[in-house]
Parts: C-alpha cells; structure tokens; sequence
C-alpha cells in the first residue's frame, strides 16, 4: 500500500484533555500535510479548527458525550447539533456503554436515533462509538444490528480511553481489534463503514486493521505511522 492510500484511512486525532490550542493546531498541521481523511479534535475547538483546515481536503471532525458516554440523551443531542452548525462534517459520538451491558436496546435506540438525526439534518455524518473493550460479542452484534437498522454513517470501536482494571490491578486502556473489527463488519449493514480507534501506534497495526474490514483509523501516531511507509 502507498502512503497516499494509506493516510486515506486516517481521522488523526489530538483529544487528550490537556491538550492546549497550540497543540490542537499542530494537529492540524499535520492532518493537512499527510492529507488524511479527517481530523479530529475537541469540540469547543471545532471553529478554530474549521479555519486551520480551510482550503485542504481534510474533513473537520469532533466527539461528543465524549469519553464516558454518559450524558442524557438530550444533552447529546444538542452537542451534536451545536457541532455541526459549528462546522464539524463528521461526529463521533460515545453510546452509553451501561446501557448495553443492562440490554437496554430501546435507550440505545432513542439515543443512537436521536443523535444521528441531529447530525444528519445539521450536515454531518455520525460514528457511533461502542467502547467495544466493555462489552461482549453479542452486545456488539446487537449495537450493529441498531447502527445498521438506524442507518449512520460508521461504526466506531473505542474511545481510547475506556480504561479497564487488568489481572495485575492496573488500568489499561482498551483499543481496537482484529477481532472486534471482523465481528462488527459482519453484523452492520454494507451501508455502515467501520471506524477503529484506540492503540493503533505501528504501520503493522493498522495493516492489520485494514485487512480485518476497517475503512477509517482513528490515531495520535498517524505521522509515525506513515512515516513508516518512506
């Protein structure tokens, strides 16, 4: 694969919360230098963001009820809204992970439905995050199945930040996977892309991302990964 197709696939992300503006406009930087899919940042910077970006190809993109998912409906609703009219073209908004761990489908339902519909009608298109290291397989099949019968844009599995304890008693962050990624590009609909995000920090990473049915990387190290192509 060349590096042209390869930075493609890439949302370069910076949403650390200690971020600064300085930073944020790096990112844009380089976002526009390796003229990626998209880049996408926090949501009180999507103006500023709009105006690094302009006259590039790189879409503005941004989160929401980001990274726990778990604001009222409502709440995300109007932030997604808000991001939209702001400029954001694409929005990746986090589910609430509680919520598919109980079976609420009916919740997620209204909550995915909802949210996509202020995005969509605002111009945008929607990612929904699963958090897919919280959840088991047929919780994940079930988020597709909803996704698809919705109809977004992508799905997504992770924030980057959904922390779990390990068998040592240390939190860990949870990612992507092959295995998440096969699992979701098999139970949504052809019409939904697949988005993976979280840990993917090497050329081989993302190879294999790509290979198991991802159409779009969300990642930090997008410079170094490309990088890996010279």
């Amino acid at each position: 694969m060349d590096k042209k197709t390869l930075a493609s696939y890439f949302d370069h992300t910076v949403l650390h919360p200690t971020a600064t503006t300085a930073e944020l406009k790096k990112g844009a930087e380089i976002a526009v230098e390796n003229s990626v899919a998209a880049y996408c940042l926090k949501p009180y910077s999507v103006p500023e963001a709009k105006q690094w970006l302009a006259g590039s190809d790189v879409k503005l993109c941004t989160v929401i009820g980001f990274p726990h998912g778990t604001s009222a409906i409502e709440a995300k609703v109007h932030e997604a809204a808000v991001a939209a009219k702001q400029g954001a073209q694409e929005v990746d908004m986090v589910i609430n992970p509680a919520k598919a761990i109980e079976g609420d489908w009916d919740y997620l339902k209204k909550e995915i439905a909802g949210i996509n519909s202020a995005t969509v009608d605002n111009g945008a298109l929607l990612k929904v995050i699963f958090e897919t290291g919280y959840l088991n397989d047929d919780q994940i099949k079930k988020l597709c199945e909803i996704s698809s019968e919705v109809g977004v844009g992508f799905v997504k599995t992770s924030t980057g930040f959904g922390f779990v304890k390990n068998d040592e008693g240390q939190m860990v962050s949870t990612g992507a996977t092959v295995h998440h990624i096969r699992l979701m590009r098999q139970y949504c609909s052809d019409q939904v892309r697949i988005k993976a995000s979280g840990g993917i920090r090497t050329l081989g990473d993302a190879i294999d991302i790509i290979d198991a049915g991802a159409d779009r990387i969300g990642a930090s190290a997008t410079a170094e990964i490309l990088a890996e192509l010279n």
